[in-house]
C-alpha cells in the first residue's frame, strides 16, 4: 500500500531525454522572452524621457509667449532681434 519510487528503466529513457529536451528548448525561449522584455522596458524608458523632454521644451516656449495684450514681435528660438524702428522702413539711400 505504500508507493514505490521507481527510477527509469532503459525502455523509459527517450521519453525523459525527449522531456528533458523539451524543459531545455522552453527554457531557451523563456530567456529569450525575458531578454525582450528587458529591452522593451528600456526602450520605454528612453521614450519617455524623450517626451518629457520636449515636454519641457515646449513649455519653456510656452512660458516664452508674450500675453496675448502684448503686441510685440515672437522671439520663439532665443535669437537677438533687432528692434524694427519705423526709418528702417525707407529704401536704403546711397550717399
Amino acid at each position: 500500500m505504500s508507493e514505490l519510487t521507481s527510477f527509469p528503466q532503459d525502455s523509459e529513457a527517450p521519453g525523459l531525454n525527449a522531456l528533458s529536451a523539451s524543459v531545455e528548448r522552453l527554457s531557451y525561449k523563456i530567456s529569450l522572452i525575458q531578454d525582450a522584455v528587458k529591452n522593451l522596458v528600456q526602450e520605454r524608458t528612453q521614450q519617455e524621457n524623450k517626451i518629457e523632454d520636449a515636454q519641457k521644451r515646449i513649455q519653456h516656449i510656452l512660458s516664452r509667449l508674450p500675453e496675448q495684450s502684448d503686441g510685440r514681435q515672437l522671439n520663439l528660438l532665443g535669437e537677438a532681434v533687432t528692434p524694427n524702428n519705423p526709418e528702417d522702413d525707407n529704401e536704403p539711400t546711397t550717399h
